[in-house]
Order: structure tokens, then C-alpha cells, then sequence
């Protein structure tokens, strides 16, 4: 299989994966409800699935999507690894910037993911 054709597969597939991304954000957001916003809808708390899942399993679908959209993405970098190298060298010519930005930019990303392991929630 050529690199083309390959390279429209994982986009197509990324795609798709970010399309069921937000369909299962909106099926735990709007359909499968909350027990606060069940409770205001229909005057007590309900339990809730839909196609035999619940908001709970939903939920793991949503992260499971994610965790594939993110080897889909970092499978397309990787095959566009010389392109980014080319561009970034381009926009950003001195190898020290370069260096700093991308020690940030990794720096960054990794806070993003850890986050939730690293902030205490609050009661309210």
C-alpha cells in the first residue's frame, strides 16, 4: 500500500473516532442523564441507559475513543516525521528556540494528561 493511500485511511479513521468522540460526549451530556439533571427532568433520580449501556459505560467508551484517536494521531506523526521536521526548522530557524518551544510544548502535554492525577477535587 502506498504512503498516500495509507495516509487517507488514518485520516479517514481519525475522523470517524472524532465523530464517535463527540457522539458519545453527547449521549453522556444530553441522553444518558446525571441524577442531579434526572432529577430535574423527571422530579426524581433515574438510572438510565441506552443500547443497554449506561452513563457509566459511556463513559469509558468516550475514553477508549480517545485513547485510540491518540495512537491514530501519533501514528500519522510519526509518518509525517521529515514534513514537521522540515516545516518546524522553517517557521522557527534557530536551533535554541526550537529546542526551548519544544521542551515547553512536551512539558505541556504531559501536564495536560497527568492533571487530573495531580489536582484534588473539592467537595461542593
Amino acid at each position: 500500500m502506498n504512503k498516500a493511500r495509507t495516509n487517507f485511511i488514518i485520516d479517514a479513521v481519525m475522523f470517524l473516532g472524532m465523530m464517535a468522540l463527540v457522539g458519545t460526549g453527547y449521549v453522556r451530556k444530553y441522553v444518558v442523564l446525571s441524577g442531579s439533571v434526572s432529577r430535574e427532568v423527571y422530579g426524581r433520580k433515574v438510572h438510565m441507559a441506552l443500547m443497554g449501556v449506561d452513563r457509566d459505560g459511556w463513559s469509558v467508551i468516550h475514553l477508549y475513543l480517545g485513547y485510540f484517536l491518540l495512537a491514530l494521531l501519533v501514528l500519522h506523526i510519526v509518518l509525517h516525521w521529515k514534513q514537521i521536521k522540515a516545516i518546524y526548522s522553517k517557521w522557527i530557524p534557530d536551533s535554541g528556540t526550537r529546542l526551548v518551544i519544544t521542551i515547553l510544548f512536551v512539558i505541556i502535554s504531559v501536564l495536560l494528561v497527568i492533571f487530573p492525577f495531580i489536582i484534588s477535587p473539592v467537595i461542593i
